[in-house]
């Protein structure tokens, strides 16, 4: 008995560890967004040049701005989802282009942050914002949630 109300305990706080995921992530990519996009865009695209990325400068300019609008969404837990598209398509482009070479092992692959970003953009696709977040009072508020009130 004492097992099954731990289990249910834990089945409740679950939104817990699902925000602090999202503000965690949320967090990084703001500040990712914001310090290339408002102070270092033109070293971005000079970056992108060298990796033989096309459009460098329009490129730089979108992947900062999906970074910086995409970490305020995931720390407001708003269009989580949507959201986490791009930017796991942004993590698996800098794996194929600026960080593939690092990886001399499946171990050295694995250790990349950019796998760990994209699994998480991966689970968040699948399991969504959790409880506290804006698109979970969405859903509810439009009676779409299985949740009773």
């Amino acid at each position: 008995m004492i097992l099954t109300d731990l289990l249910k305990r834990l089945h409740e706080l679950q939104w817990i560890p699902v925000l602090l995921v999202r503000l965690s992530v949320g967090l990084l990519f703001f500040e990712s967004g914001r310090g290339k996009l408002f102070f270092k865009l033109q070293e971005l695209s000079d970056y992108f040049v060298q990796l033989g990325i096309p459009f460098p400068h329009l490129n730089a300019l979108v992947v900062s701005s999906i970074e910086f609008i995409g970490g305020i969404c995931l720390i407001l837990g708003l269009a989580t989802r949507l959201i986490s598209v791009p930017l796991g398509f942004i993590m698996i482009v800098a794996i194929l282009t600026a960080q593939i070479e690092k990886a001399k092992t499946l171990g050295d692959f694995l250790y990349l942050p950019e796998v760990l970003l994209v699994v998480i953009f991966v689970w968040l696709v699948f399991s969504g914002p959790g409880q506290a977040s804006i698109d979970h009072l969405i859903t509810r508020r439009l009676g779409l949630s299985d949740e009773k009130r």
